[in-house]
């Protein structure tokens, strides 16, 4: 298992950490995240044969909200 945070930048409410929460779980091989909506970021255990980084940004950028480069 490893682990990645990922900064998440438009999240204004608890209803953006539930979106993106539930964004990022969806995904095959997402064992848990953490979303901060304090430190702006999403802290997220992952199996890095099943997912990887780029679609964990893409799937909080679907979401609809920004992941900085």
């Amino acid at each position: 298992m490893s682990e990645i945070t990922i900064k998440v930048e438009g999240m204004s409410c608890g209803g953006c950490v539930r979106n993106v929460t539930r964004a990022l779980e969806a995904l095959p091989g997402v064992a848990a995240a953490q979303v901060s909506l304090e430190g702006a970021s999403a802290t997220v255990q992952y199996d890095p044969a099943r997912v990887d980084a780029a679609a964990l940004r893409a799937a909080v950028e679907g979401a609809g909200f920004d992941v900085p480069a």
